[in-house]
């Protein structure tokens, strides 16, 4: 399914992007958030203050998403599509905001703050629908766990005997998982030292394309 995929080379690109731009923020892997924080603190460099709110708001979009889908599942159809849709109105305004407030010397400035957060709001609604309606595909911004089990499925493989055939499809999707997150980060680092902020333009325009994805699909495709 290729929606997943576009997620995962959002998901890359938004975090290098934010990394690189916003003095170490990680917007899609916020727990990261814990490791820079450390090092902001212990080598005084700035951002500590967006890396603390990095969670709570996470967390706090994550709660709002679930119930806004709740509530629309009793009064709207293609509930799926409206999260996509607000993520792809959240992307636009932290471009915007980048472009408008940049480049972000401070990370504790209001302004890198306030570009962070609605990028880690952005972030956190792809997070929870893709809990919630993809949940049998890879997870598009944590590569850890799929890591894992991409060598765990690698050495069933290599080992004579065994479920094969399902390890062997499972690795061969979650490799270009990764594949295509790595891509969205080597992009994202390639196009913010090429145009600085302006490398923010485009998050909106694969997240409107995902959503058009999304939009395309036959219903009896869909998760």
């Amino acid at each position: 399914m290729l929606l997943p995929l576009l997620l995962s080379l959002i998901a890359g690109y938004v975090d290098t992007a934010g990394f690189l731009a916003l003095q170490g923020l990680f917007t899609a892997h916020v727990t990261g958030n814990f490791v820079t924080l450390g090092a902001s603190l212990a080598l005084g460099t700035s951002g500590a203050i967006a890396k603390l709110l990095a969670l709570p708001v996470f967390c706090v979009i994550v709660i709002a998403v679930r119930l806004l889908g709740s509530l629309l599942s009793k009064r709207l159809g293609p509930v799926f599509e409206t999260l996509l849709g607000l993520k792809v109105l959240l992307l636009t305004i932290g471009a915007a905001l980048a472009i408008k407030l940049g480049p972000f010397h401070d990370g504790d400035s209001w302004q890198a703050i306030v570009t962070g957060m609605v990028l880690v709001a952005a972030m956190a609604i792809q997070n929870a629908v893709h809990r919630v309606y993809l949940g049998s595909a890879p997870p598009s911004t944590l590569m850890t766990g799929t890591t894992t089990q991409i060598m765990l499925d690698l050495a069933d493989v290599i080992l004579p005997g065994g479920a094969k055939s399902q390890s062997g499809g499972r690795l061969t999707k979650m490799s270009i998982n990764v594949l295509v997150f790595a891509v969205g980060c080597g992009a994202a680092a390639l196009l913010f030292t090429q145009f600085g902020v302006w490398c923010f333009v485009l998050p909106p325009i694969l997240g409107g394309i995902s959503l058009g994805v999304r939009v395309a699909e036959p219903s009896d495709q869909r998760a």
